[in-house]
């Protein structure tokens, strides 16, 4: 049985990441090491899992069409901790969009998810803020003929969603991928809240 805390804990977190994110003015501040990125969360049906769950993509802002990183996560409530299954898309392609285009985000169904073993991510209240991080050390990545796992923190406010993934080498423990000079800083361009069930 889930407690009220729990649901109003999730609920919470789930408000606070429904949304388009930009890090264009870090972008803009230091081209040299910054892309400018577009970040959307977009809160899926109920029915969909009937529990609170998002599809997510990641894309240049130059080319919002053409998504590097697509998934499907659902919000679980554990105790003070808020778990976040990760899913991927078993033909991504056909998807691109559905962050800022409602009509292609119904075409999404259950049949068309596969899911991404160890790599939930687990958040915890944080004063104002959610802080999340990726379970364990098993989330793997193969990258550059290497294998890797994946260490990926996230912290989230109303109007802000900071984040850092590193891909590291299982064997060396180097870091093979990612970022070398610190997070990602995203502003909400416009929240989807609205759009929860």
């Amino acid at each position: 049985m889930i407690s009220n805390d729990n649901t109003n804990l999730l609920i919470s977190l789930a408000q606070l990441m429904a949304g388009d994110f930009s890090n264009q003015q870090q972008a803009y501040e230091d081209p040299k090491n910054f892309a400018h990125i577009r970040i959307f969360f977009r809160p899926l049906p109920f029915e969909f899992f009937n529990a609170i769950g998002f599809y997510s993509e990641q894309s240049y802002d130059y080319d919002i069409w053409n998504p590097y990183r697509q998934g499907i996560h659902q919000l679980i409530a554990q105790g003070d901790q808020i778990y976040v299954e990760n899913y991927g898309l078993k033909d991504g392609y056909r998807y691109a969009g559905a962050g800022h285009n409602l009509d292609i985000l119904k075409t999404i169904t259950p049949e068309n998810i596969q899911k991404r073993c160890n790599c939930s991510m687990i958040f915890k209240k944080n004063g104002n803020s959610f802080r999340g991080e990726v379970e364990g050390k098993q989330c793997l990545i193969p990258r550059n003929g290497r294998q890797t796992y994946l260490i990926s923190e996230v912290e989230i406010t109303e109007t802000t969603w900071v984040s850092l993934d590193r891909g590291i080498d299982i064997n060396t423990n180097e870091q093979i991928w990612g970022s070398a000079v610190g997070p990602l800083k995203f502003t909400k361009r416009a929240s989807f809240a609205q759009e929860l069930p």
